[in-house]
C-alpha cells in the first residue's frame, strides 16, 4: 500500500471501528465538538469495556482479600486474581505461572531486580551494560545500584538512523561486565531491537540480561521463553490494562535464589521473633495485600488482546505509521527522529 494512501479498515484488514468501539473514551467529543484522536498510548492506553466492566465486577461482587481468607468472597477474589496471573503467563508463553510475579509496573519491576538480583551480581569494579535510548526508569535504579557497590555504567550507543550500534556490542562486553539491561522497543524512537541476538550474545559472554518490555508487550507477542532473557518486566497501563500493576517474569533459579523485596505478610512461611522463613513462588516476592483488582484487570486485558489477530494489528500499525510518516516528511523544515528499519508505531 502507498504511504501517501490514507489507511481503512479495508486496506489494513483491521476493523477499527469496531475496535475503537471497544473504548467509552474514543467514542466523546473534544474541542468544539471535534471527535477525540488519542495518540498518547506510549504514555498510557485508552480501556476497553471488558476490562472496565471486570473492574466493576471485582468491586461489585467479588471484594475481599486473597490467600488469606475461607469464606466464599475470599476464595472467589483468590481464584480470579490466580487466574489472571495464569493468563498472565499464557500471554508471555511464561513455563509457569510462578515465575509470574505482580509488580506496581515497569519501574517497580526494573527496582526489584536492581535490588535483589543486581546486589547478588553486580560488585565493585563491575560494570552495568546499558543502551542510549534507554528511558529513565531503566537507568535511575542500576545507577543507584552502581553507586551503593562501587559499579561503574556503560552505554551502548546508537547511530543515526536511532539503531543500537551492533557492531560495538560484542567488545563492550569485557570480563568486568556484571549485567546487561536495555529495552526491546524504545518508547521515544519506536525501534525495535534485535533482542533475540543480542541476549545470545550477552549469554555467550556469560552476562544475564534484564528486558525493558514496556512499549514491546503491547504490540507484539512476547515469548519470553524464546527470547531467553533473564528477567522481563512491563506495565500493565500501556497495553489496556488499569494503572499501578505490572509483571516481572524471571527465570526460576534467579527468582529462587533472589532474597524478598519488601517483607511483610503473604510472602511469608512461617514466622517468629527468632526467624522468618519465606513463602514459595510467586508470592515470596509479593508482600503485603496486592493491588487485586487491578490484577484482575490486567488478565483480562491480556486476554483482550490474545483474542485479537496480531497480524491484522500490526499490518494495520504498519500502514499507520507509513503514512503517517509521508505526511510529515511532506511538511518543510521537519526531521524525523527514528527511522530505523524495524519499529513500530511510534513517530
Amino acid at each position: 500500500m502507498p504511504a501517501t494512501t490514507q489507511p481503512t479498515s479495508e486496506t489494513a484488514s483491521f476493523d477499527v471501528e469496531a475496535f475503537r468501539a471497544d473504548f467509552p473514551a474514543l467514542a466523546q467529543d473534544v474541542y468544539e465538538d471535534t471527535p477525540l484522536a488519542y495518540l498518547d498510548n506510549a504514555a498510557t492506553s485508552q480501556k476497553p469495556t471488558p476490562v472496565i466492566d471486570r473492574l466493576e465486577q471485582f468491586y461489585g461482587e467479588e471484594n475481599s482479600n486473597v490467600h488469606r481468607g475461607v469464606h466464599k468472597l475470599s476464595q472467589d477474589a483468590t481464584e480470579a486474581y490466580e487466574e489472571a496471573r495464569t493468563s498472565m503467563a499464557r500471554f508471555l508463553n511464561a513455563p509457569d505461572p510462578d515465575q509470574v510475579i505482580f509488580t506496581q509496573g515497569t519501574t517497580e519491576g526494573l527496582n526489584l531486580v536492581s535490588s535483589t538480583f543486581g546486589e547478588m551480581v553486580v560488585g565493585e569494579g563491575d560494570e552495568i551494560l546499558l543502551t542510549e535510548m534507554e528511558h529513565h526508569s531503566n537507568i535511575v535504579p542500576w545507577q543507584m545500584l552502581a553507586e551503593e557497590v562501587g559499579a561503574s555504567i556503560e552505554v551502548l550507543p546508537v547511530n543515526d538512523r536511532g539503531e543500537l550500534r551492533m557492531d560495538l556490542f560484542p567488545e563492550m562486553l569485557t570480563d568486568d561486565t556484571a549485567l546487561f539491561a536495555f529495552t526491546h522497543v524504545s518508547n521515544t524512537l519506536g525501534t525495535i531491537n534485535p533482542a533475540g541476538d543480542l541476549i545470545d550474545v550477552a549469554h555467550a559472554a556469560g552476562v544475564p540480561v534484564v528486558l525493558d518490555g514496556a512499549q514491546s508487550a503491547p504490540h507484539m507477542p512476547v515469548d519470553v521463553q524464546a527470547l531467553d532473557a533473564d528477567f522481563f518486566v512491563f506495565s500493565g497501563h500501556k497495553m489496556f490494562g488499569p494503572t499501578g500493576i505490572g509483571i516481572l517474569y524471571g527465570k526460576r533459579e534467579h527468582l529462587e535464589a533472589m532474597p524478598p523485596y519488601h517483607g511483610g505478610g503473604d510472602m511469608i512461611d512461617q514466622v517468629s521473633f527468632e526467624e522468618t522463613t519465606y513463602d514459595d513462588l510467586p508470592h515470596k516476592l509479593e508482600a503485603g495485600t496486592p493491588n487485586i483488582a487491578d490484577g484482575i484487570g490486567l488478565g483480562t486485558a491480556a486476554e483482550y488482546i490474545m483474542d485479537l489477530d496480531w497480524t491484522a494489528v500490526q499490518t494495520h500499525e504498519d500502514a499507520v505509521l507509513d503514512y503517517a510518516t509521508a505526511q510529515v516528511q511532506a511538511i518543510d523544515g521537519t526531521q524525523i527522529v527514528g527511522t530505523a528499519s524495524e519499529k513500530t508505531s511510534v513517530l
